[in-house]
């Protein structure tokens, strides 16, 4: 059987249905890795075809080029500026360090991010958070900075969220033969950032993973399978 993560559930009942959650151990994976060829090597023997095959957005955006030491990143002034003002988090620093805010500003556009932080002061004063990455969008709110956790080499990398990550779900699916999602998730809350097709419960998977069962510290486990399990005795024989 394979275990839970520390301190994660196997199975998880919605709605009346109970699911599981199997965490899919990887060893590191690096830029030169196919992220298609490694959902297919490291599930096989273990999916079926009703399964969802779920994928961290960090390691696909690892195989596509888009993790950057952060002595190669030189902040902009605004980059210096605005990450003073960003909320620094244990779960994920974000955009709280320059690196990554100049990453965000090349992603998104200076003027965006300078609207974005301007309305998302006023909000404060309001008692309104959250309307910064709200304006900013996904591709911000989807870059990672090291923490304490990050396992090395990441330890000092910043990374961009993925490209086309519902293109990446589609082609995770038609290698692996079962449905697929790209997920953004840590300890604070879980995004969808793509899916391989209708077929995926968008709602559903967001309440599945909400309690980050994959993990993010040291578990090296960035791909799942969420499956139904339609007898309990079921979570005995994984």
């Amino acid at each position: 059987m394979i275990p839970a993560n520390p301190g994660k559930k196997l199975e998880l009942e919605i709605d009346g249905k109970s699911y599981l959650r199997i965490p899919v151990r990887t060893d590191l994976i690096l830029a030169t890795d196919d992220i298609v060829q490694v959902a297919k090597d490291y599930t096989e023997g273990l999916v079926q075809s009703s399964d969802l095959i779920v994928v961290s957005e960090k390691v696909v955006a690892i195989t596509q080029g888009r993790a950057f030491r952060l002595r190669e990143i030189k902040p902009s002034r605004l980059a210096v500026f605005l990450s003073r003002f960003v909320h620094k988090s244990p779960h994920g620093i974000g955009l709280g360090m320059p690196e990554t805010m100049e990453l965000a500003i090349r992603e998104v556009g200076a003027l965006k991010i300078i609207f974005a932080a301007i309305i998302a002061a006023i909000g404060k004063l309001f008692g309104v958070k959250g309307l910064f990455y709200r304006i900013c969008g996904a591709k911000a709110r989807a870059i990672d900075g090291p923490c304490d956790y990050t396992i090395p080499p990441y330890n000092d990398y910043a990374v961009l969220g993925p490209v086309d990550p519902d293109g990446v779900a589609r082609q995770i699916k038609a290698e692996v033969g079962c449905a697929a999602a790209i997920i953004d998730a840590n300890d604070l809350g879980v995004n969808i950032l793509g899916v391989s097709g209708p077929e995926v419960d968008i709602a559903l998977l967001e309440k599945l993973l909400k309690d980050n069962p994959l993990g993010q510290s040291a578990e090296q486990t960035p791909i799942g399978i969420i499956r139904e399990a339609v007898e309990p005795a079921l979570a005995g024989q994984i």
